[in-house]
């Protein structure tokens, strides 16, 4: 009889806590939702990271293609070929080049000519004024032979809302990417 109520007292718990007891240790060792509740932890920062990503791909993209039909346009003004186009009518040569995902709605070009290189550098203004909006002073002159010319493209990129404001890439108002190609030359001898 002794024996038997001493394997009662070693294997019982303290009254009154025998069944949150139980329930804790069952709780405890149940691993089941762990993967599920880690990974709602971590699926926000990652949903971010990703959409970071393709925003940071589509602007670097976006702006590959409008340094290509920058450069493939300027050339016209390099050798001489678009001494004779109107403002519009070198806008028309430059959206023929842009690809997808560029139209021609959000492009505005500036082609100035100057003496030197050291007075093009002086001499170009930051386009966007102090509202992050994109000025509207822009010329046409494609100079002569023998000039230094410097085309730029400007691009309002509508990146849209993926990300929040605080991490995004937009640099005007409106939540916009203000892209910007620039082909610094000295026109040949035409």
């Amino acid at each position: 009889m002794e024996q038997s109520l001493g394997k009662r007292k070693s294997g019982s718990m303290a009254p009154g806590s025998s069944a949150i007891g139980r329930i804790l240790r069952r709780f405890r060792g149940d691993q089941s939702g762990a993967s599920a509740l880690e990974f709602a932890l971590v699926a926000g920062p990652l949903i971010l990271l990703l959409l970071a990503i393709l925003q940071v791909s589509f602007v670097f993209f976006a702006n590959f293609a409008l340094e290509s039909a920058t450069e493939r346009a300027a050339r016209l003004v390099r050798t001489g070929q678009a001494k004779d186009f109107s403002a519009a009518a070198f806008k028309t040569e430059v959206c023929k080049q842009l690809s997808a995902p560029l139209t021609c709605a959000g492009l505005n070009i500036d082609v100035r000519k100057y003496s030197s290189f050291g007075g093009a550098a002086a001499g170009l203004a930051q386009p966007l004024d102090s509202s992050g909006n994109l000025k509207s002073s822009f010329s046409y002159d494609t100079g002569g032979a023998g000039d230094v010319v410097v085309v730029r493209a400007f691009y309002t990129l509508d990146i849209g809302a993926l990300l929040p404001a605080e991490i995004s890439m937009s640099n005007m108002s409106g939540n916009n990417r203000l892209l910007v190609a620039t082909a610094a030359f000295r026109n040949e001898p035409f």
